[in-house]
């Protein structure tokens, strides 16, 4: 047996009637379906139900699998503790998923277990299942920061486990839509709120999957979503199998979008591999890309490829060749970007040289981006036909007085306070405004929004990319 069947479903608390408290008649038709989508998990009697949360633990760089043989929680957060569900995992199933990623150096496990008890984007669609079936085991797991690749391809790792065991598995993708419909909402107004729920939709309404490894994190930030990485897993769960979509209601009446779609398997369908014609597609883009690219950005990358692959720095005599010479007579701070589908892979830089030239800058800072950013796994041999890199070589640093003399497009900033500092270049995707680059680059720092008496410095940038 295999995955049979999923729903992508909401998670508001309020739908759970002791949560409410009256508030929930405000999304009867998502209860409605809610109810329905249940009914339709229970007619097809799955034996294990894998629901993938944003709310379960969480990590940048792994997907956790909740261990254990059996977990509870309850609505207490939400001042409803006698509100709650139990459920008994599927330990089997996890062993099998644990080993076919530990055999694959997949980032998905058990391992960095925070929290035992259920989390409410799992409680929510257990309250609705349970009212029509319990003979089931669960299975519960986390997002990540990684790409929607990334995700697609952990839920491919969800059915071959499925198909190991011989299990009947259903997916419930719990998940909420924007969170920026409205000015009163609980994160503001933003335009690409309702375009992203419009967008995802009809994409899920329509069960065209390969579109949603098309979104852009940059949109997806800016939406305020919540679920695009649960529906993405599940999505991939189904991957090359022929799906029989139905949309069934959409709402958003709080300010939050809440979107009810269910999913029937009912057969193979090699047309719909979508992560291979994905990749496909990225690795021609990016060989594009390589032609076009100019010395500094092509030092980069071969720096980064050589080492992968020899466990070294490349020679610098090798590095040499069809360098322009001011690259090798100009000292600079230089970073280094690596993307990987729109998603940071890794970026590591210097403020001020500390190499005898630019070159050497672009070798160190690339290799440090690509393995030692901490932020993420390092770089594997298999992922280098997918990375893009950009160079930033830094001009002179300039001592400002006030942020009325910043430009996130054209300067970068610079803040420092005592022995904090933290940088962030200019023109980056998702920085449109001078309060959101200080804002990022004091996190950086570590220095408070309250705190005072914070240096400001600003610097501009050459940026190589590929040839204009």
């Amino acid at each position: 047996m295999a995955v049979i069947g999923g729903i992508m479903v909401p998670h508001p608390p309020l739908i759970v009637p002791e949560v409410g408290r009256g508030q929930e008649i405000l999304i009867k038709d998502t209860i409605k379906a809610y109810q329905e989508a249940a009914g339709m998990a229970a007619e097809l009697k799955p034996d294990t139900i894998v629901v993938i949360s944003p709310h379960a633990v969480m990590y940048a760089d792994y997907f956790h699998v909740s261990p254990g043989k059996k977990a509870r929680g309850d609505f207490g957060q939400f001042m409803a503790p006698q509100a709650g569900e139990e459920a008994v995992y599927d330990e089997a199933f996890v062993r099998e998923l644990d080993k076919l990623c530990g055999e694959d150096d997949f980032p998905m496990g058990t391992e960095g277990e925070r929290e035992k008890e259920l989390d409410h984007g799992t409680l929510v669609p257990l309250h609705f299942i349970h009212q029509h079936y319990r003979d089931y085991k669960l299975v519960r797991i986390g997002g990540s920061g990684l790409s929607f690749a990334h995700h697609y391809r952990a839920g491919r790792y969800i059915a071959i486990a499925a198909e190991n065991l011989g299990r009947r598995v259903f997916i419930v993708a719990s998940g909420d839509l924007s969170h920026k419909l409205r000015g009163d909402g609980p994160y503001g107004y933003s335009v690409q709120g309702p375009e992203y729920d419009e967008r995802i939709m009809d994409v899920m309404g329509k069960a065209e999957f390969g579109e949603l490894l098309a979104f852009s994190e940059s949109f997806c930030e800016k939406a305020g979503e919540c679920g695009h990485r649960s529906f993405t897993m599940m999505a991939g769960a189904m991957d090359g199998k022929a799906v029989m979509p139905r949309r069934l209601t959409y709402e958003g009446p709080f300010g939050v979008g809440y979107g009810i779609c269910t999913f029937r398997v009912t057969g193979d369908d090699d047309g719909r591999s979508f992560l291979e014609t994905y990749e496909s597609c990225r690795k021609e883009a990016c060989k594009k890309r390589r032609m076009e690219e100019d010395a500094y950005v092509s030092l980069a990358r071969r720096s980064l490829e050589y080492y992968v692959r020899e466990g070294r720095m490349i020679p610098f005599g090798r590095a040499e060749e069809e360098m322009p010479e001011e690259m090798l007579q100009t000292r600079a701070g230089v970073f280094v970007s690596i993307h990987r589908g729109g998603a940071l892979r890794g970026c590591i830089g210097t403020i001020s040289p500390v190499c005898r030239n630019v070159a050497e800058e672009i070798i160190q800072n690339a290799v440090s981006a690509g393995i030692h950013d901490p932020r993420f796994p390092s770089v594997r041999e298999e992922e280098l036909p997918l990375l893009e890199y950009s160079v930033d070589v830094l001009g002179g640093t300039e001592r400002i007085q006030s942020e009325d003399q910043l430009d996130p497009l054209r300067y970068g900033v610079i803040v420092t306070r005592g022995r904090k500092r933290g940088l962030l270049l200019p023109n980056l995707e998702g920085v449109d405004t001078v309060e959101e680059q200080l804002s990022i680059a004091r996190q950086k720092a570590g220095i408070r929004e309250d705190e005072t008496d914070v240096k400001l410095e600003r610097f501009e940038v050459i940026r190589h990319g590929v040839k204009s």
